[in-house]
């Protein structure tokens, strides 16, 4: 058992150990930072973009949901909730919102822009997205794909913001 009192020194490393096991990498997710605001910044690269996933992912708030949705998602893959929330997540039911809740924690970090970005990449789900939304293999990704498309989103948000404060 953890100390409650303890910081959790482990807990980036989990948080993405976890989103790998998942066939998530940060790259993944800075390409959809690239495909959200290539057209604002002519010079943007992925590059920069993954410098904005990296400091986005070391929020708590970011371990946290990934943990908490992941662990959910595995749960349900399982087989192992209770009904009816074991159908309503394994689906990724339209109407159960609350795997769109947790991202809201990850997009509010960076302002009101994360909730365009985030609406707008949900939407399309482009790139790992699309991975992530496809249910034909088995998987569970009800809260992945959300959360995922969340710290693009608030990736985004960070370097929209950074550039504005250097123009």
């Amino acid at each position: 058992m953890i100390d409650k009192n303890s910081s959790f020194p482990d807990l980036d490393k989990k948080a993405r150990e976890l989103l790998h096991a998942r066939g998530v990498t940060e790259k993944d997710i800075a390409e959809l930072v690239y495909f959200l605001q290539k057209s604002y910044h002519p010079d943007l690269t992925v590059e920069d973009c993954l410098e904005n996933v990296e400091a986005v992912m070391a929020k708590r708030e970011v371990q946290n949901a990934l943990l908490t949705g992941i662990e959910l998602d595995l749960l349900a893959e399982r087989g192992m909730l209770d009904e009816p929330l074991q159908s309503i997540i394994q689906t990724d039911e339209g109407l159960y919102g609350i795997d769109e809740i947790l991202a809201f924690s990850i997009v509010n970090i960076y302002g009101s822009i994360g909730f365009t970005n985030y609406g707008y990449i949900d939407k399309l789900k482009p790139g790992i997205l699309k991975m992530l939304n496809d249910k034909s293999g088995g998987k569970v990704h009800t809260f992945l794909d959300d959360i995922v498309g969340a710290i693009a989103a608030a990736a985004s948000s960070r370097l929209a913001h950074r550039a504005a404060n250097t123009e």
